[in-house]
This record gives structure tokens, sequence and C-alpha cells, in this order.
């Protein structure tokens, strides 16, 4: 029998007044609360919900008229923040309501009993859900962008301790007048993203606190609302800046619905380029994927690369990067970075993403982000899967519950994906790019062959993953870096093999088809040997193998490849 229930009266004196006489535990016992109206809604805890609720009412929330305050005679502190801070999380994500709340500083907190606390959420979730205050199921919410790429993310303990590093160094260089370069480096899966979206929503609130407003005293960064903090970011002008088009659509999105937060600030680095009036700080995710003096996307491209060199610089040198764009441009700059996630020869040259990281360890301004966040497989599992392709092949090893397997036959895989499609949503075929895009011009025309399996490439490169297609589709490289599937089915193509003599694998730059992927660099006068090439393809399915968040499917074009590989990943039962 559980005593866990949800009350609810209307936002008035008179209405909490009489409220709070009828229970004693509504002056003095740990309660999670909302306030909305029809659009908007706040999520909050209190010991004292009855005076938080005049707090309120004196504060100006009046417009959110309606209350409900989740009661359990179970709780505790610690439960309350836990429950307020998955609230947060699923309204946000399921967009019914525009969520009201600031980040100052929601953490993965471990507690006494967490896991018996946690079973009763979704019960709370449900109640809620039933009077209309959802409008989604609790898998529909997890499974989609606006979750994922929330700005109300929990926080690791490291996500955490990074976040508050930096903002206590920004806030110094911002009073002595100093400029900065900052360096977040982790792994897929360890939040890079998270931590770039949740800084410019905790920026946001900060910058538009006032003395008057109501700061959680036990929050992380309730220091950082204290007089002062905020006159600093009073004309603070901020982008996130994500290279990827897809991605950078996506988190437009989100910022479209968020409080404080607006599309306009999520841009490329053209738009940066392009800029007439400099940056205080720039956030540039997947940095990675900058680009030097390279032959672009298009010729539209190439002629604003010349352009914004000659217009930042004086002349179009072909050493300057779109990192040397960033730092003209803006007076602070945070990296987020991963150099194995490099996937064409016109990324950021190796050297340069070495010397950024040296320096910013140099300056103690290096944050490596260490705890995996995405993948159930744990924090082995990237490392592991990156070194089977390489030449420092490690020792073969299990991964628990995760579903990793390797595939004789495609149609096999492929009929596993769809269960998983059914059974869990976001389960998705990805590939290297080892066969031609030939549907993108004759959309009826099949792209992967395979035995008597056909299927086409990607039939949109925006946000394919959530697109009606994408189920029975190939995505590639520039369709999922930076997204998370349930489950992903990687089909290793024919571009690498496995020499038997050599005993290593190597690439057939024959059977490689992404153009830009393999490209010479006559400016620069850079030929790609096959080794290089090989990094690169290498790098690209270090991020496929690193998509599935509970499991990975295996499916290998060269036989020689597949037995050895077979080696490192179990054969699916």
């Amino acid at each position: 029998m559980t005593s866990l229930r949800i009350e609810r009266l209307a936002l008035d004196s008179e209405s909490v007044k009489v409220w709070a006489a009828g229970d004693a535990r509504h002056r003095n016992w740990p309660v999670v609360y909302t306030l909305n109206n029809e659009s908007s809604i706040y999520i909050g805890e209190s010991l004292n919900a009855a005076t938080r609720m005049n707090q309120h009412i004196a504060n100006g929330r009046g417009s959110l008229n309606a209350v409900r305050v989740v009661v359990d005679d179970r709780f505790n502190k610690s439960a309350c923040l836990d429950l307020e801070s998955y609230l947060i999380r699923f309204f946000a994500g399921d967009g019914r309501f525009t969520v009201e709340n600031r980040n100052e500083g929601v953490t993965d907190a471990a507690y006494y009993d967490r896991g018996h606390y946690q079973q009763t959420f979704d019960q709370v979730f449900e109640t809620l859900r039933k009077e209309g205050m959802f409008s989604q199921t609790i898998p529909q919410i997890v499974n989609s962008d606006l979750f994922k790429l929330s700005p109300f993310k929990a926080l690791t303990q490291d996500q955490a301790g990074a976040v508050n590093d930096i903002l206590e160094g920004l806030f110094e260089d911002l009073e002595n007048g100093r400029p900065s370069t900052i360096v977040i480096q982790g792994d897929p899966g360890t939040g890079k993203t998270i931590v770039a979206i949740y800084l410019m929503k905790l920026l946001s609130d900060i910058r538009s606190h006032h003395n008057e407003d109501l700061v959680e005293s036990d929050s992380i960064f309730a220091e950082y609302f204290l007089e002062g903090y905020p006159e600093l970011l009073r004309d603070f002008r901020v982008a996130l800046v994500v290279p990827q088009q897809s991605l950078r659509q996506s988190i437009q999105n989100v910022f479209a619905k968020t409080p404080g937060l607006g599309k306009g600030m999520v841009i490329s680095q053209f738009d940066v380029g392009f800029s007439e009036t400099p940056y205080d700080l720039l956030i540039v995710d997947e940095a990675h994927r900058l680009s030097q003096r390279a032959n672009q996307s298009s010729g539209v491209r190439n002629r604003d690369f010349q352009r914004i060199n000659e217009r930042l610089f004086g002349s179009d040198d072909n050493a300057l990067t779109q990192l040397d764009w960033i730092k003209k441009q803006s007076t602070h700059q945070i990296f987020l970075v991963d150099a194995a996630q490099s996937v064409r020869p016109a990324d950021l040259p190796r050297e340069r993403l070495k010397s950024l990281l040296s320096e910013a360890k140099d300056d103690h301004r290096l944050y490596p982000l260490l705890t995996q966040m995405r993948l159930q497989a744990g924090e082995d599992y990237v490392t592991y899967v990156r070194s089977m392709l390489t030449e420092s092949a490690p020792q073969p090893q299990r991964f628990g519950e995760y579903e990793f397997a390797l595939y004789d036959d495609l149609k096999e895989m492929l009929a596993k994906i769809r269960e998983k499609e059914q059974e869990s949503k976001l389960a998705r075929l990805v590939a290297g790019y080892a066969w031609p895009w030939v549907s993108k011009k004759h959309p009826k025309a099949y792209d992967i062959e395979i035995d008597d399996c056909r299927l086409r490439w990607n039939s949109t490169d925006r946000d394919w993953i959530n697109s009606p297609k994408s189920v029975n589709e190939v995505g590639s490289i520039h369709t999922v870096q930076g997204y998370d599937l349930n489950y992903a089915g990687v089909i290793i193509g024919p571009e690498l093999k496995y020499n038997r003599s050599l005993q290593r694998i190597v690439v057939d730059r024959s059977n490689y088809h992404d153009k830009k992927g393999k490209e010479n660099n006559p400016r620069l006068g850079i030929v790609y040997s096959d080794q290089q090439l090989l990094e690169y393809i290498v790098n690209i399915y270090g991020v496929l193998l690193t998509r599935g968040m509970r499991g990975t499917y295996v499916y290998v074009c060269d036989p020689a490849l597949r037995t050895y590989l077979s080696r490192f990943i179990p054969r699916a039962m």
C-alpha cells in the first residue's frame, strides 16, 4: 500500500490558506509540486509547501493558477530533489508545456534506497498523464530529440564539476578582462553536447536573474545567481556553434521551445565568420568537425571561405581554418572535442587539435569527461570497438546485458532491427559510405545490394533518424553523428578488408564512395595516403558502432574481415 497522492488547489492566497490548515504536512514535510496554466508550468520542491506557494504568489507567478502537490509519507529531501528533476526533464521533453524552471544545478546524485523511490516516479507520471498534463508516454518522450537534447538534463558528477570550474574561471576572466580558451574532451556518449546545451541555458538564466527572484540555496550553481554575477552577463553575447547541419537544426528546434533560449542562438561556423558583431562567448560542439582550407561542400561555400578569411584577416591565407574564425570573432571560447571523430580530410588537422588540447592543458582549462552516459555497455566499450579496427587489437571482452552481436546474414540483422523498432523504437541500419548514393537522383533505385537484400540510403539528410522512412533505409555518418539510437545495425562495407598476409585491416579505396571523404587537398598540397584514408574510415565506424544505447548488431561484407572480427564480437544466436 502506498501513501502517495496528488493534491490539487488554486494558486491564490485564500486557497493556499485553507489547504495549509488541512494537514501539518502542508507546512512541514518534503513535497514536490507543479504550478501551471494552459501553456506554461513550473516544477518545484519544498519542505514548507504553504510558505513556498505564498512566495510564488508574491513573486508574480499568479498567472500559473493551478497547483498540484505530490505528497508521500515516505518522502525525504533527496527523493524530492530527484522527483523534481525527473518531472522537469519529462515536462521539458514532452513539449505540452513551456517549462519555466531555471537550470541551477540538477545532478544525478545517489541517495539511500533511490531505486525504490524511483519506482514511484513513473506512477506520478502516469497519474499526471491521465489528467492531460503529459501528451506522450514515457517511451515516446525518452526517444524524442526534445528530451535527448533538453537543457534540463541531470548532470553527472564530472559534468557538474567541469561546468562549475568553467563558470568559476569565466567569471574571473570577465572581472579581469582576460580572454580565455577552454576545451572539454570526451568519448562518444560522455555528454559533450549535453554540457554545451546546459551551459547555454545556465548562462541565460544567470543573466536574466534579478535579486528579488527565488534561488534554491541547495543547488550546486546557486552562488552564480547572487548579486554581481548576473551583472557581468547583462550585455553578454553568446552562441552555440554546431558544424553539422542536421544536428544544428535539431538543437535549434529545442532552443525555440525553451524560455531564455532561441533558435538564433544556434549557428554555423559560417554565421560566425560573417557576423558583423563579435561574440563574448562561443561554445563550439563537435569542434573536430570544423574545417581547414579545403574544398567545401559547394562552390558557394568555397567563395564564402575566401570572403571570410579576407574579411577577418585581410587575406585568404591557406593556413587559416574555421578555428581561427571562432577565435577572431569571440573573446571567450569553449571547444567540445573528440579527435577520434574526425571523419573527413577537410576536418581540422590532427596536429591543430593536439595543439588546442595542449594549450588548454597548460592553462589548466582542459576538462575531460569520463562517465559513459549513452551506452549501457559501460565505459570500456568505446575503447574496445575503436581498438578492434586497429593494429592495437584488444583482448576479447563481453559487456554484460548490452546486445553486441555479429551476423553472417544481413537479412537476419535487418529482421532483428525491425523487431527492436517494434519493441522500443529508434532502431536503425547505418553503414560506411561504401555504395554510391544513386537514389538521391533516382528515388526508385536501390543503393545497397548484398546477396538478395536491397536497400536505399537515407532519403533526407536532415533529422533522418526521426523521419518516417528511416526505419526502412540506411543512414550514413552524416545523418547520425551526434545522435543517439536505441539499437544500431552497422553494415561494415567492402571499403574495409582484412589482409591475411599483412594480418591487418586495409582500405579498398575503389569501394569508398564519399567523394569529400577521400579528396586530396591541392590547395595545401596534400595527397592523402591509403593509411590516412583508413584512419578516417575507422573513425567513421568508431562513431557508427557507438550510436546504439542498448545494443549494436554488426554485419561485415568482407568474409575475411568478418572472420577476424568474430574474435571480438559474439556471433548472433
